[in-house]
């Protein structure tokens, strides 16, 4: 296929179907993830496949390197190669540290990071060879602050920041470009848990005086990807002004 292709993680809601969307609507090739929802899943692969695009999901903890490798396999037979690689899959985790189990560390670990090795892992020596490519990982402004009882994502968006500029300086000699956005407060429903009364102290603190919109960051990730190639190595806050 001459289109170009893209494959977006933890895109069955939110951030990751938005950015999703945005690349069928510019015509791409569409590969979408997300670790269980395969309900949630098919109903964006087919308002994806309205903008007259292919669509390829999988259902799969990209976490885990086997399942990630296949994966992988099956973009190689349906694209052949993937161009646009958006690491978004993550999850969060609110209360004290001393309140969180090994088994909800590790499991944030794999999720918000380990899976940002093994896609990168996995999409860069066909990039390599094909001397281009653009990878986008989707952080936080908690990865440049942290914020308190959320220690444990605040360091994996943290370890996704340093990734990001370690990969950029490796992979730019090979006219890859790799950057991070690091949100602020997105209007998706992963702060659904905050009362009215806290959201809008949280809009208080906003210098916007607004969340920002999935759709936002979607159309930034796109033009990230396509407006400059000597733009490499940096993590971008997206958040309004508020941090």
């Amino acid at each position: 296929m001459n289109k170009k292709t893209v494959l977006v993680t933890g895109a069955s809601r939110g951030i990751g179907k938005a950015i999703a969307v945005k690349y069928a609507k510019k015509g791409y090739n569409v590969v979408i993830n997300c670790v269980k929802n395969e309900e949630l899943l098919e109903k964006v692969k087919k308002e994806i496949e309205g903008y007259q695009v292919s669509c390829m999901s999988f259902v799969g903890d990209v976490g885990d390197y086997k399942t990630c490798e296949e994966l992988f396999k099956q973009i190689k037979k349906q694209y052949a190669s993937l161009d646009v690689l958006v690491n978004n899959a993550g999850i969060s985790f609110i209360g004290i540290l001393t309140d969180m189990s090994i088994d909800d560390w590790n499991r944030m670990i794999q999720t918000n990071l380990t899976s940002v090795f093994n896609c990168c892992r996995l999409a860069v020596p066909e990039m390599i060879t094909q001397k281009k490519g653009k990878i986008v990982n989707i952080s936080s402004v908690w990865g440049n602050t942290g914020a308190s009882c959320e220690v444990a994502y605040s360091t994996t968006k943290g370890g996704i920041n340093a990734f990001t500029k370690a990969l950029a300086k490796e992979l730019a000699p090979s006219n890859i470009q790799v950057n991070a956005i690091a949100c602020g407060a997105i209007d998706t429903e992963m702060n659904q848990f905050l009362a009215d009364d806290e959201l809008m102290n949280l809009i208080d603190e906003i210098p916007a005086n607004r969340l920002g919109r999935a759709e936002e960051v979607a159309d930034f990730v796109y033009s990230v990807t396509h407006k400059n190639e000597y733009l490499t190595g940096q993590v971008i806050n997206l958040d309004g002004a508020w941090i």
